[in-house]
């Protein structure tokens, strides 16, 4: 013991290393252990939901996933299929996976929408928005769909596997361990509680529109966000430099435009669903033949009430359009989205500061911005600006625009303990 010590201590830098790579590689251990317990339990729940026995006359529920492999620098596939694919296929589900890593996506989604019992988006924001946007890049409109009870009603699940996952926040548990907030939300969409949500059409003059889950951003903070990635060298101080370093560009930063807006609109109340039967056959030929023989006559046009537009001239750092959908109520009367107009006068320290912020936070807004809540707004810039927005965190050319609110058009499944907390929330 003797000899073993007096060694040890002649080779102390030798077996300090060896103490730390023991230790070092003693938690990684524990860790891979206790993510499989993770997964072990997830798979225990999903086996019950899979055992459950349905009429020979019920075919089983079919489930459409659309994974984006790039998600989370390249992992996301092998995230999916440790974590998630396991619990889907134990539930029972019959699971088609479609990658969206390659061109006509959009022409196998619409062969299957009428096919699919609910949707499984697996990825990031950007993967949300890409299969929103495959819709209406196969010319088929996004608020067409919806008003279709056929594709309105289809239930959507997201499994978080992207660096950002802003939906999580809203439908999830916050968990720190990655394995078990992908395991919550998968048997989140085995037990069936959704949320309706809110969702952006943005549109251009001559573009396709893009739909958004979260909301638009343009201004300096979100420009120097996207940069932040160039300082990485840097380590945790990457984010201050990039901020501190797009001040010297010009200074102050001003985003000038004309902001033109309607206010909120009144919630409908909710319509218990009824399911019509099909009239014989009888009755749907005499209604042909009295359409036929009698056309409906051509009614006259009655006068359209002019919408009470409101405009203002903004100067603006930066200017944010968001979706109620991370402060989901569930009780409100009336649909609307928040439009915050931050102050242009800020000090640079304030600038580097708040940059943080929003890094972590991306639609946080301090004291003293301007708010607005609207239901539709056109958003007019002087010619020849540059820049870009950020819609759902992706990168578009910033051109005069108008957005309008198609509120709660998507269904998303969430956990049931985050739906019974916004009940609470909406009842104090």
């Amino acid at each position: 013991a003797v000899k073993v010590l007096t060694t040890l201590r002649n080779h102390w830098k030798k077996t300090t290393f060896g103490v730390c790579l023991l230790s070092w590689g003693g938690n990684w251990l524990y860790g891979k252990h206790c993510d499989d317990l993770l997964r072990r339990a997830a798979c225990q729940e999903a086996q019950a939901f899979g055992n459950q026995l349905i009429p020979s006359s019920m075919p089983l529920k079919k489930a459409t996933v659309f994974l984006n492999p790039a998600a989370c620098k390249g992992k996301a596939r092998n995230l999916f299929e440790k974590n998630a694919a396991p619990i889907l296929h134990l539930s029972g589900l019959d699971v088609t996976v479609i990658k969206t890593d390659y061109e006509g996506q959009a022409k196998k989604l619409l062969e299957l929408m009428e096919k699919t019992d609910l949707i499984i988006i697996a990825g990031g924001d950007g993967t949300v928005q890409e299969v929103l946007q495959e819709l209406s890049d196969a010319n088929v409109n996004l608020l067409s769909l919806c008003v279709q009870a056929a594709f309105s009603k289809i239930p959507i699940g997201f499994i978080p596997l992207g660096k950002t996952c802003t939906l999580s926040h809203t439908l999830y548990p916050e968990s720190m361990n990655q394995v078990e907030h992908i395991t919550n939300a998968t048997l989140a969409i085995l037990k069936g509680e959704t949320v309706p949500l809110d969702v952006l059409q943005i549109k251009g003059e001559k573009e396709q529109p893009v739909f958004a889950v979260t909301g638009l951003r343009w201004g300096s903070y979100r420009d120097a966000g996207v940069k932040v990635s160039k300082y990485w060298y840097l380590g945790p101080l990457k984010t201050k430099a990039a901020h501190f370093f797009s001040t010297f560009k010009e200074w102050p930063q001003k985003h000038q435009a004309a902001l033109m807006y309607l206010g909120p609109t009144e919630r409908p109340p909710e319509e218990p669903e009824e399911k019509l039967s099909r009239p014989p056959l009888y009755v749907r030929l005499y209604r042909r033949l009295r359409l036929y023989w009698s056309p409906p006559s051509k009614e006259i046009p009655q006068e359209v009430t002019p919408e009470d537009w409101e405009e203002l001239k903004l100067s603006t750092i930066e200017l944010s359009i968001a979706t109620r959908n991370r402060q989901l109520d569930l009780t409100r009367t009336e649909d609307f989205m928040d439009i915050w107009i931050e102050a242009d006068t800020v000090s640079k320290g304030e600038f580097v500061n708040r940059g943080s912020q929003k890094m972590r936070d991306p639609h946080t807004c301090p004291e003293g911005s301007q708010h607005i809540q609207a239901s539709r707004c056109i958003l007019q810039l002087p010619e020849g600006t540059e820049g870009s927005f950020g819609i759902d965190n992706e990168e578009y050319e910033a051109m005069p625009v108008e957005v309008k609110l198609l509120p709660r058009k998507l269904q998303f499944f969430c956990d049931p303990r985050m739906r019974e907390q916004m009940l609470h929330a909406t009842v104090q």
